[in-house]
C-alpha cells in the first residue's frame, strides 16, 4: 500500500494555492499569501516527512524549497506545457490548476524534470544581470548620442575619455550640464559593475572544463560557454540535437496543415539570454562553414533570419562537442573525415 503523501501546489510570486487528500479520502484546497509564511509552515507541518511536494517550474522559489527541505519534503518540479497539455478541462483557476497538479502526482503521470543546481543558478543570475546592466548602459549611450546631435557634435564613443569634456564644452546651460554630468556618472558606474561581474564570472568559465572545451570553438567567448553549460545541464538527456535546439527555443514552428507544408518563426520557448549570446558568437565566428551557411541563407532569406540559423548551427556544435567530450579541433577533424558521433551524425554543418 502506497503510504506516501502528495501535495499540488499552484504557485505564483506572492501567494500559493495547495490541494491535498483530507483523513477521509477528499480533496481539499487552501490558499495561503506568502506574507504570513508562519501559517504557511503551520500548514505544512501537519504532513509526514518525505511527502512529495508538486510544482510547475515556473520562476524562483527558494525559499520555499528551503522550507521544505527543512520539513523533509521531496519537491518535484514539472514541465508547465506538459502539465498543461494533460489538463481535462479547458477551465482555468488556483485551486484547479493545483487540483490538476496533485492528480498527476497521485496517478504518476508527473511530467518532472531535472532542477538546476544551485551553482548553475547563481550563475545564470550573474549572466542576466550582467546582461541587464549593459542594456542600461547603452540606453544611457544612446541618450548621451541624441544629446550631442542636438549639440551639432560629431560621433563619438560615449565611453571615450574625452566624450565628457566634448560634451561638457558644448553647452554652458547648468541644467544641461547636469544632465550630462548625470548620465556620465551612471555610465561610469555601470562600466565599473559590469567589469566586476565579467571578472567574476570569467574566473568561473577558467575553472569549469565544460566552459574551457566550448572556448576553443572559434565564436566562443567565456560567457557564451559559460550560459551554455549552465542553461543546458546534463547534455546526455538530450537524444538528438532537436531536442537542444527545440530546449533553447531555437526550432522554427510547424504550421503545415493538410497540403499546406510552412515552417514558421522559432518558438522562444527557452531562454532569450542564450539565443541572443549565440546570436552574437555566430557572427564573430572564424568557422568557414559557419560564415559559409551564413551568407548562403543571407542571400536567401535575408540577414535576420540567417543570423538564427547560424546560432541553432552553433548551439548543435557546442552540443556535440559537450556529448562527445571533445575540443573544437577534434570536432573540426571528426566532420572533414566523416567519422561518426556516438548517437547520430557528429556534424553540424
Amino acid at each position: 500500500m502506497n503510504n506516501i503523501t502528495y501535495l499540488g501546489v499552484d504557485f505564483h510570486p506572492y501567494q500559493q494555492t495547495i490541494a491535498f487528500v483530507d483523513k477521509f479520502g477528499e480533496i481539499k484546497t487552501r490558499s495561503f499569501d506568502h506574507t504570513d509564511k508562519s501559517a504557511l509552515r503551520k500548514f505544512y507541518q501537519q504532513f509526514p516527512n518525505g511527502t512529495i511536494v508538486g510544482v510547475e517550474a515556473s520562476q524562483s522559489f527558494q525559499w520555499f524549497e528551503n522550507l521544505l527541505f527543512e520539513l523533509h519534503f521531496e519537491l518535484r518540479i514539472g514541465n508547465p506545457t506538459a502539465i498543461r497539455k494533460m489538463a481535462i478541462s479547458p477551465h482555468k483557476s488556483d485551486k484547479l490548476d493545483a487540483q490538476h497538479i496533485l492528480d498527476l502526482l497521485l496517478s504518476n503521470r508527473f511530467p518532472a524534470v531535472a532542477p538546476r543546481s544551485e551553482k548553475s543558478r547563481m550563475i545564470l543570475a550573474w549572466l542576466n544581470y550582467r546582461d541587464s546592466l549593459v542594456r542600461q548602459r547603452t540606453m544611457i549611450g544612446n541618450q548621451l548620442h541624441a544629446m550631442a546631435r542636438n549639440f551639432g557634435l560629431p560621433r563619438f564613443q560615449s565611453q571615450a575619455k574625452s566624450a565628457k569634456s566634448r560634451m561638457l564644452g558644448a553647452t554652458d546651460s547648468a541644467d544641461w550640464l547636469f544632465l550630462i554630468n548625470s548620465r556620465f556618472t551612471c555610465l561610469e558606474n555601470l562600466t565599473k559593475e559590469i567589469n566586476l561581474l565579467e571578472a567574476k564570472l570569467r574566473q568561473e568559465a577558467n575553472q569549469d572544463e565544460r566552459a574551457k572545451l566550448l572556448q576553443t570553438h572559434s565564436g566562443i567567448g567565456a560567457l557564451t560557454a559559460l550560459c551554455v553549460v549552465h542553461t543546458l545541464g546534463d547534455v546526455r538527456r538530450f537524444a538528438r540535437p532537436e531536442q537542444v535546439t527545440a530546449f533553447v527555443g531555437l526550432a522554427p514552428l510547424n504550421k503545415s496543415s493538410g497540403e499546406r507544408n510552412r515552417i514558421g518563426k522559432i518558438s522562444k520557448h527557452g531562454s532569450r539570454l542564450l539565443r541572443f549570446l549565440l546570436g552574437q558568437a555566430a557572427q564573430s565566428s572564424k568557422d568557414e562553414r559557419l560564415k559559409s551557411f551564413y551568407h548562403r541563407v543571407s542571400r536567401r532569406r535575408g540577414t535576420p533570419k540567417a543570423k538564427v540559423a547560424t546560432a541553432r548551427k552553433l548551439l548543435v556544435n557546442c552540443y556535440l562537442m559537450l556529448r562527445d567530450n571533445i575540443d573544437y579541433e577534434e570536432f573540426r577533424r571528426r566532420g572533414e573525415v566523416g567519422l561518426p558521433g556516438k548517437p547520430g551524425k557528429l556534424s553540424a554543418i
